[in-house]
């Protein structure tokens, strides 16, 4: 009887229980993958800045559409000559607020 050698230059078959380098590399990718994204979400939640600038973001653009509802409500039933003058009015009030607003703003950045 010959009894078979194992020839070196055959690569091996991996037991039936033992994944391929390849099994193995496509899991060390996924691992690193959902890794990664672990990391961002962390990250993410740990940037507190971020998230308030975020909500500030979305109040303000609810307030400015309930703004824009009301003032459209009251275009509709306000005569003309009065919405003139509460036009002007409201123009030199938020200029007004405009610039307090810039003040604030350069006060602080001085004081830091």
């Amino acid at each position: 009887m010959t009894s078979r050698s194992h020839d070196p230059s055959t690569p091996r078959r991996p037991a039936t229980d033992e994944p391929s380098p390849e099994e193995l590399r496509a899991r060390i990718e996924h691992t690193r993958d959902q890794l990664g994204r672990t990391v961002e979400a962390l990250a993410a939640k740990a940037d507190v800045k971020a998230q308030a600038t975020e909500k500030a973001a979305q109040v303000t653009g609810q307030i400015r559409d309930k703004a824009e509802h009301v003032v459209h409500l009251a275009a509709e039933k306000t005569p003309d000559p009065v919405l003139d003058k509460a036009g002007r009015a409201a123009l030199l009030t938020v200029g007004a607020a405009l610039i307090v607003f810039l003040l604030v703003r350069g006060n602080r950045r001085r004081n830091r």
